[in-house]
């Protein structure tokens, strides 16, 4: 074989099943004249003879075996490396693929001009639901050459090493190699290569399709999922401390803000959003880990964030750790702290005392959440059910309070409405909330499953009630948080007139904000012959077809 052009290291442990589908879509690249290196760290499964039947149905692919378990991503990677022959290099994991043009759409804007990388959109495909989306967008959404990472600090966000295609000689000219015995190896790889980089280009196509399991189980969650796991923050703490000491080592310390903007941003927010669900224990240990790191890091980081982010991080610092599992719940959705306190000076803080110190003072003021003002729509309360008993049927009776630190609303009841839509139409149901005392209010409210709108083809899904308020005119629409842990309830209801049986269960989400999510899964016939049948009648080419006979019917 002739030397190639690219060469596309696949690195795999132990998934024989998957690797297949990751080097197939480097064998149909529209660029053929590349090579394959699987580097195989150590797989205990079929991976090895999967690997090596590959290899002899394709002259293009090389094998190359670990010879012990390196537990990361980083010894396979430069494995790879070290035996690859092409001028240009490219990694692809063993569960994601190459969309078909990947390799020609880097390799033209290296070919372009002289560049030491180029990267392109990362399609993020949600394997639970299918959901495709585009990593980090803003930063890839037109084409353009930069000199150097200070051009766009904000690329810290897109730290991906497998977006890239590099230069061979830009890796040997500055010995740059994955950090091994480390996890989080990307980041610290790619912040060396965004600043040793001089000139790099960014194209709008997608050039890597990265499958994504957020709520697989532990034992086969990725590395960036195992968040429950003390070791993971201390090792991407870690990394964060070698990132910095690069940035100083090298002469861009002048980025060391966006750095810090990017990890409490995006490394911090991950642990955030999970804080409700951990333990007294576990949180305790977590302050220890990140309290110390979050210490160093520059002031105007912060002050970049929005401030319901702030609140949890300063919560955190100050160990005040039960109000910070409460701030964390509903980050991101306008969901209001359950109290305020106002100082002399007028000045309101999250929570129920007034901050001790400057800091804490600048951090936890929710002034500029204008909760007293801002139009009701986008106002902020907080809907928590306090209790959840089994009522008749397919019903469930829910105790609601509503939190109002704005006092937004006037004294006295309140008329609200729980929104439940299995499909286009929603079920409203109307119930009343009770003053019990100033900006908090209570009510009892009966969720009838039954009742649902469900279509006539059925439903398969899961939905979350919603609550609506209604004050002069204007409504507004909120998260219902729920209890995070409490019985799931199920029950067989057969809507339609029991023509389109489904089974129904009540359950925690069991992450995110924890609301209250109902499931439904269709039974009987309408899961066996309607849904199917609906199905394909819901494909373009049928309802272009059905369009067609249409038109010439007229």
């Amino acid at each position: 074989m002739s030397r190639p052009d690219v060469t596309v290291t696949v690195i795999v442990h132990n998934d024989a099943e998957r690797l297949p589908r990751a080097v197939a879509s480097v064998q149909r690249q529209t660029h053929a004249e590349l090579e394959i290196v699987i580097s195989d760290d150590h797989s205990t499964d079929g991976t090895a003879a999967v690997a090596r039947r590959l290899a002899a149905g394709d002259p293009r692919i090389r094998v190359v075996r670990l010879e012990r378990n390196s537990g990361g991503c980083s010894a396979p990677r430069n494995r790879g490396l070290e035996i690859a022959r092409a001028p240009y290099l490219m990694f692809l994991d063993s569960d994601d693929e190459l969309p078909g043009n990947a390799v020609e759409v880097l390799l033209s804007a290296h070919r372009e001009r002289e560049i030491d990388f180029a990267m392109g959109a990362v399609e993020r495909i949600r394997v639970d639901s299918g959901r495709r989306s585009t990593w980090m967008p803003h930063l890839v959404s037109e084409r353009r050459t930069l000199d150097g990472i200070e051009a766009d600090p904000r690329l810290f966000f897109e730290h991906l090493a497998t977006s890239k295609m590099y230069a061979r000689a830009f890796l040997d000219r500055h010995g740059l190699r994955f950090p091994e015995g480390i996890h989080y190896e990307d980041q610290l790889f790619s912040a060396q290569a965004y600043c040793l980089a001089k000139r790099f280009t960014i194209v709008p196509e997608p050039v890597y399709r990265w499958y994504v399991a957020p709520y697989a189980a532990s034992d086969a969650a990725s590395i960036s999922n195992r968040r429950h796991l003390l070791s993971n923050v201390r090792d991407r703490v870690h990394v964060q401390r070698l990132i910095d000491a690069f940035l100083a080592e090298s002469g861009h310390e002048s980025l060391r803000e966006d750095k810090d903007h990017k990890f409490l941003k995006h490394d911090f927010r991950m642990y955030a959003g999970d804080l409700p669900f951990r333990d007294d224990a576990w949180l305790e240990s977590f302050a220890d880990l990140v309290n110390p790191y979050l210490a160093t890091l520059a002031p105007g980081a912060y002050a970049r964030l929005p401030r319901a982010e702030r609140v949890v991080l300063q919560l955190v610092r100050d160990r005040r750790l039960r109000d910070a599992r409460l701030a964390a719940r509903g980050l991101g959705h306008g969901v209001a702290p359950r109290e305020v306190t106002t100082d002399a000076q007028g000045r309101t803080y999250w929570g129920d005392r007034v901050p001790p110190d400057d800091r804490s003072r600048r951090e936890l003021d929710v002034g500029d959440l204008e909760l007293d003002t801002r139009p009701f729509f986008s106002a902020q309360f907080r809907h928590e059910i306090t209790e959840i008993t089994r009522g008749p049927g397919a019903a469930l009776d829910l105790t609601v309070r509503t939190y109002d630190p704005g006092l937004r609303l006037p004294v006295g009841p309140q008329r609200a409405t729980l929104l439940l839509a299995p499909g286009r139409r929603r079920l409203r149901l109307p119930f009343r909330l009770s003053p019990v005392r100033p900006g908090v209010f209570e009510g009892r409210a009966r969720l009838d499953l039954a009742a649902a709108p469900v279509p006539v083809h059925g439903f398969a899904g899961v939905r979350h009630p919603l609550l609506r308020l209604e004050h002069r005119g204007a409504a507004h629409t909120g998260l219902l948080l729920a209890p995070l842990v409490f019985p799931s309830l199920t029950a067989r209801v057969g809507y339609r007139r029991g023509a389109a049986p489904h089974r129904v269960t009540v359950e925690p989400e069991g992450h995110g904000p924890g609301r209250l999510q109902v499931r439904w899964e269709p039974m009987g016939v309408t899961a066996a012959v309607v849904r199917p049948l609906v199905r394909r009648l819901a494909r373009p080419g049928v309802r272009r077809a059905a369009r067609l006979v249409a038109g010439a019917l007229r």
